[in-house]
């Protein structure tokens, strides 16, 4: 099993976010389940893919080419898969991944996380999604996810649309309970040029 994890390209101002970052990479090693993420060395992300890495972790980077152009592509990581842009980079991971989870992160890491979230909710796949909730830094956004539904535009069934918890082992393992039992790609959605492709 793989979850695709979406965070941050930098660390910001809590230390509480790089250490989750890492113990989560330590969790994921040891219940042998492999991480996806979006490549770089730089912020939660190579937090995240040096974490994973020191103790042996199955970890796949997805890039796009100019930001490996860049120089921030992460060049230990074994497999690195370079794409044209950031909807491709959605769809790769999406590929990879049979679960998702959110890290603290900004504005690219909530497009991730909720376009995983839409493809779920219109039945283009089926892969469970869940914020960590590092230090309450997601506490509003789990409350305008229960705005959204009181207020009519989530049916009621979409409830576990996306986990939210601060505890790690408390969220890696309702992503694997709700997981599909195999791994299947599914029919991702074609990739449209926009402003990173």
């Amino acid at each position: 099993m793989r979850i695709g994890v979406f965070c941050g390209g930098t660390v910001g101002h809590n230390p509480q976010f790089t250490a989750a970052t890492h113990d989560l990479a330590v969790e994921l090693a040891n219940r042998r389940i492999g991480i996806v993420f979006g490549g770089a060395r730089i912020g939660l992300m190579g937090v995240l893919a040096d974490s994973a890495l020191a103790v042996g972790g199955d970890i796949i980077g997805v890039i796009p080419h100019w930001l490996r152009d860049r120089e921030i592509v992460h060049e230990r990581v074994p497999q690195m898969h370079v794409v044209g842009g950031l909807a491709e980079r959605k769809q790769v991971m999406a590929r990879f991944s049979d679960a998702f989870l959110a890290l603290p992160g900004g504005v690219g890491t909530m497009d991730e996380l909720f376009e995983m979230c839409t493809w779920n909710k219109l039945g283009l796949q089926h892969k469970p999604c869940g914020l960590l909730n590092v230090d309450g830094f997601y506490d509003e956004l789990a409350a305008f996810l229960t705005r959204v539904r009181t207020a009519g535009f989530l049916p009621e069934n979409t409830s576990d649309l996306v986990t939210v918890s601060p505890d790690i082992h408390h969220l890696v393992g309702a992503l694997v309970a709700t997981a599909p039992p195999t791994y299947s790609p599914g029919p991702i959605p074609p990739v449209t040029a926009g402003p990173g492709g």
